[in-house]
């Protein structure tokens, strides 16, 4: 059964559903956002008693924003808990505590961070909000005199964020103050079958520009990426699915993994993969095939005989985030057609309103290896080459 929310679905996804008469539940937003009704539509309360009656039956979400949904209607199962668990950063630190005995976490109301004791915590250290998306309100702060300034930019950013996402995705009432974890960051897309065995469908490494930038400009994936590190993460996730006793559940995973191999989570995003059908997607244009389908039907893939295939290629998806500095008021229109012009193989562009969401769209590529200087080059740019300014009409 699919759940579909706002902000975007993609046609990837909305074929599968149709090639597969996978139920997909008629809310009043899936239906304004898919106008196909040849599609196997079931009713809010069809959808209610499924799941009652199937408590252990396969449930995606393409957003978050359908979290509400799930609460609100099946809070006498048990996936509003799971949900919670990962979804609340604290939470999810509390479930993992006795694993990592010394890592340092700290829960602030976000009219209580003004008053913040620096000699109480451990530096560097991130600072986001509890319930969070997209690394809105996310933050590194490397020594105490940094902090007047981030916190400033915290409460300006909160003000400016506020009423992107329901409070079920992007909740600024409570932050998490947590110790830096150490090696490099990646995203995993998988879940945990009707036996609770973790499957691995994706492992893409999400590249930072310096070691103070938290955007989500790049996420990779490679036959290297995948090879070099899927034994430890598939530990990892053995681990956290006994913790949380999960059975087809999905998820969207994000570690890092120090020179060691030690993994360490960072975060888990319940019931989905990459949030506006990014990662999900990408599988199909890099490994040809579908994370949805092999969620929803159970299917395993054999990792050996898709790796063998391109493995001279980088795949790539890259968030186009306003962080030029300009208003999205003060801009007239972005140039799409430059920014595809500047990689070797764009594979999609996905457009999105900049006055609505703080992005300008999001771009799929295909990268041979020696060619990275393109995936360098995006990742290290403010936009604003791309960026055409309203023209100001001068008064007399």
């Amino acid at each position: 059964m699919i759940l579909i929310d706002k902000p975007y679905i993609s046609d990837f996804l909305i074929r599968t559903i149709k090639n597969n008469n996978f139920k997909i539940v008629a809310t009043q937003e899936a239906q304004q956002m898919i106008s196909d009704k040849s599609l196997n539509w079931i009713s809010e309360e069809e959808a209610i008693k499924f799941v009652k009656k199937n408590p252990d039956s396969p449930i995606y979400s393409n957003s978050e924003n359908s979290i509400s949904w799930v609460e609100k209607n099946l809070n006498d199962t048990k996936i509003p808990h799971q949900i919670q668990v990962f979804k609340n950063k604290i939470k999810f630190r509390e479930l993992l505590q006795d694993i990592y005995p010394n890592y340092f976490f700290k829960a602030v109301k976000f009219e209580n961070l003004n008053s913040v004791s620096m000699q109480d915590l451990n530096f560097p250290f991130i600072i986001k909000p509890s319930i969070g998306f997209f690394s809105l309100g996310v933050h590194k702060v490397d020594e105490p005199s940094e902090w007047p300034t981030i916190l400033a930019n915290i409460q300006k950013e909160i003000t400016e964020i506020k009423g992107f996402y329901p409070l079920e995705v992007l909740d600024t009432n409570y932050f998490i103050i947590e110790e830096c974890i150490e090696g490099e960051e990646f995203a995993i897309d998988c879940y945990f079958n009707k036996n609770g065995e973790p499957i691995v469908l994706n492992i893409m490494h999400h590249v930072f520009s310096t070691n103070k930038d938290v955007s989500d400009r790049i996420y990779n994936t490679s036959k290297n990426i995948f090879e070099k590190n899927i034994e430890g993460i598939e530990k990892f996730l053995q681990i956290l699915g006994k913790k949380a006793c999960l059975q087809n559940f999905p998820m969207h995973v994000e570690v890092r993994i120090d020179t060691n191999g030690t993994v360490t989570p960072i975060e888990v995003n319940p019931l989905r993969f990459g949030g506006w059908c990014t990662t999900g997607d990408l599988t199909g244009y890099a490994y040809g095939i579908n994370s949805y389908e092999y969620f929803l039907k159970g299917k395993k893939p054999n990792w050996d005989n898709i790796l063998k295939i391109k493995s001279d290629k980088i795949y790539s998806i890259i968030l186009l985030d306003n962080r030029s500095g300009i208003k999205a008021s003060d801009i007239d229109s972005f140039n799409y057609e430059q920014v595809l012009k500047d990689f070797e193989n764009p594979l999609s562009l996905r457009k999105v309103n900049f006055n609505e969401y703080p992005i300008f769209g999001i771009l799929f590529t295909e990268t041979t290896i020696g060619n990275e200087k393109e995936l360098t080059k995006i990742l290290t740019s403010n936009l604003q080459q791309y960026i055409n300014l309203k023209k100001k009409i001068s008064s007399t």
